[in-house]
């Protein structure tokens, strides 16, 4: 173990009594998502230190960019606590740069160090400027000397690398993310991870309606922001049945809102079976008829589950800056049609009423289909592409 990486947690640290939980679960996540590589961990309530070897460094940073909990990120070397190693391993950093403007940045944690946080500045403020050709600028400089004395020891570094933030996944416990192939679902279970709910996926088929490259593609998508957990499942629900009665049964306009209905019913009996606290959908409120806040009502009114839609207030566009970010984009805009586009009505119903709602889905039995369909539904938990067709 030859490299070391520093941790900063940021909004962790305005925990108090749950800290310790936030951070052990932090640590946990991070084994997870490093469990090919070898590392050694040690922490505190302020920092955590992770030792790997120098020929992953690059991948492991890159890896620890995606994990939520983490604010920052910096490659950092440990000294002892005296004036002389500081001042050795900064001209050692200094060595062979191009820099030409420095500013020192002490954070004197250990408080038994005699020499305040500024006064140390200047102590080594003036051995960089009379080591090297360096000037001070202490506004806008090409480097930024960080030293932090701690109790453990003196640390040392040059550039900070910006984590994700966030809680860590799994700090509050689990919801379902109904997710379709679209841009918005994704986004929106990328944005709940942040928060630290750990997800598991629900996904509706029909075949033969619906191609096995439209289940490929919900399936990269999931394996895309299982980038930042590691832990995702995809539930897989065979909507055929329910999908086919439901365009036989019901009035065109009223045909999403059924079916938005009738895939609450199921994702609040997933939720129950696989111990979910919420419902997660990538819904933008007027983005299409089914969200609006009639819409909302009365699909809404099937479950007394808590929805949680990360996007509601977000427009398009936002939403559409996001998934590039976490490149779920490319793949969203595939052209493979999944079960909420193929039975799309010319003009679905903007502001549904319960009444009529709950008289057209009473034309069908809709309760054993239900169950048929939980009955067979698969759980993918290794992201690999069916090559099959539904023919």
């Amino acid at each position: 173990m030859d490299q070391l990486l520093m941790i900063k947690y940021g909004e962790l640290t305005t925990k108090k009594a749950n800290r310790n939980t936030f951070i052990t679960l932090l640590t946990n996540n991070i084994k997870n998502i490093l469990k090919e590589y070898q590392i050694t961990i040690q922490k505190d309530r302020v920092r955590m230190y992770i030792s790997c070897n120098t020929k992953d460094c690059d991948a492991i940073v890159s890896k620890l960019q995606k994990v939520f909990g983490i604010h920052g990120i910096v490659i950092c070397h440990k000294v002892n606590t005296n004036i002389e190693d500081i001042e050795v391993k900064i001209l050692e950093l200094l060595q062979d740069q191009s820099y030409q403007t420095f500013k020192v940045e002490t954070k004197r944690a250990d408080k038994r160090f005699p020499i305040s946080s500024m006064e140390f500045n200047n102590i080594i403020g003036g051995f960089v400027l009379k080591n090297t050709s360096l000037k001070v600028d202490v506004h806008h400089p090409d480097v930024r000397i960080h030293i932090e004395i701690r109790n453990e020891g003196t640390f040392i570094y040059t550039n900070e690398i910006r984590g994700n933030g966030g809680y860590p996944v799994g700090v509050q416990g689990k919801g379902l993310l109904m997710l379709s192939g679209g841009i918005d679902s994704p986004v929106a279970g990328y944005l709940s991870l942040k928060r630290g709910i750990d997800l598991e996926c629900l996904y509706f088929e029909s075949p033969p309606h619906t191609s096995v490259e439209a289940k490929n593609k919900v399936i990269e998508l999931a394996s895309i922001i299982n980038q930042y957990s590691g832990n995702i499942k995809v539930n897989v629900i065979p909507f055929t049945k329910i999908q086919e009665e439901i365009y036989k049964n019901v009035p065109d306009s009223y045909i999403i809102t059924i079916m938005r209905r009738m895939m609450y019913r199921i994702a609040e009996r997933v939720c129950s079976l696989h111990k979910c606290k919420v419902i997660i959908n990538g819904e933008s409120v007027g983005q299409v008829a089914s969200q609006t806040l009639d819409s909302m009502v009365v699909i809404n009114s099937v479950t007394n589950l808590p929805v949680i839609r990360p996007v509601a207030c977000l427009d398009k566009l936002e939403i559409i800056e996001i998934a590039k970010k976490i490149n779920t984009y490319e793949t969203s805009i595939l052209p493979y049609e999944d079960c909420c586009t193929i039975f799309l009505p010319k003009h679905p119903v903007i502001y549904p009423k319960m009444e009529k709602a709950i008289c057209y889905e009473n034309l069908f039995a809709y309760e054993n289909l239900i169950e048929e369909a939980i009955q067979h539904m698969e759980t993918i938990t290794k992201f690999e592409k069916e090559t099959s067709s539904y023919l």
